[in-house]
């Protein structure tokens, strides 16, 4: 534990760092943040800028089989860091977890806290690093096994996500997420395949006001139970000004394998 805490201290002490003696800033870009929604925008922060994304509070619930799960999440935090014009470090961490199960044949209630995993990821823009236009990114990433039940996974995973995005006009942005994992397993030993698809449509309300109404299929191969979720998701974002962001989102179940129901707030800043 100790060990995987140095390492990504280190990380960021050294990103940090890069960020503090950058040289001067290229063309300025609006703030793109990687929040709210289910998909991943295609743009980068601009070298030498830094994103950070708060998650304040989230909460997920769902029923399968009598047994309710109420998952609540705080202060879940990622740090994006311009590295270059196209390309940029991304940390993340969820500091606290509470997770209350109830089943209600027997009426036992159990309750459980924990902290995250560590997120490093790394994204290139390989068009349009504003997000303007057509623009698509790859983003490659690790999760490092630092948390615990009820949101630490137990073991390391890995993946890859494909961001696209198409400006329809002024007011309308069509999104794309494509994403292929190693996923930890449910019990945390070993790793299977998931995959999703995350396609999207971003309104344009007013000059700080925008919406965005998402559709995800994901596919679970993990060996304890496989399954096949899609979720409806729609969120807002305001910025009341260039530098911040607040947000607000919900996402709903589609079909019986996907959790429920999900709400959730949280801010963003530019530096």
């Amino acid at each position: 534990m100790t060990n995987r805490w140095s390492i990504a201290g280190g990380a960021l002490a050294i990103l940090l760092a890069w960020c503090a003696a950058a040289p001067a800033r290229a063309q300025e870009r609006d703030y793109c943040a990687a929040r709210p929604g289910l998909g991943t925008p295609a743009c980068t922060m601009a070298p030498g800028r830094v994103s950070v994304e708060l998650g304040i509070a989230d909460w997920q619930s769902d029923d399968t089989g009598g047994v309710r799960d109420d998952l609540i999440t705080l202060a879940e935090t990622q740090l994006r860091i311009g590295l270059s014009e196209t390309s940029e470090a991304i940390i993340g961490w969820a500091p606290f977890g509470h997770q209350r199960t109830r089943d209600a044949a027997s009426a036992v209630v159990t309750r459980e806290s924990g902290v995250g995993d560590a997120y490093l990821g790394f994204k290139a823009n390989l068009a349009n690093p504003d997000g303007s236009g057509f623009s698509i990114a790859v983003q490659p990433f690790v999760t490092v096994p630092i948390g615990s039940a009820p949101i630490g996974a137990g073991d390391w995973g890995a993946g890859i996500l494909v961001p696209v995005s198409y400006d329809i006009s002024d007011a309308l942005k069509l999104e794309f997420t494509g994403e292929a994992d190693a996923a930890p397993d449910a019990d945390g030993h070993g790793r299977h395949a998931a995959y999703s698809g995350t396609i999207g449509l971003d309104v344009v309300l007013s000059d700080a006001v925008e919406t965005t109404v998402e559709v995800q299929g994901l596919r679970d191969r993990d060996p304890t139970q496989r399954a096949t979720q899609w979720l409806g998701a729609v969120s807002f974002d305001w910025k009341p000004t260039d530098d911040l962001q607040l947000d607000v989102g919900a996402n709903l179940a589609l079909d019986a394998d996907a959790p429920d129901a999900e709400i959730y707030v949280g801010i963003a800043r530019h530096f």
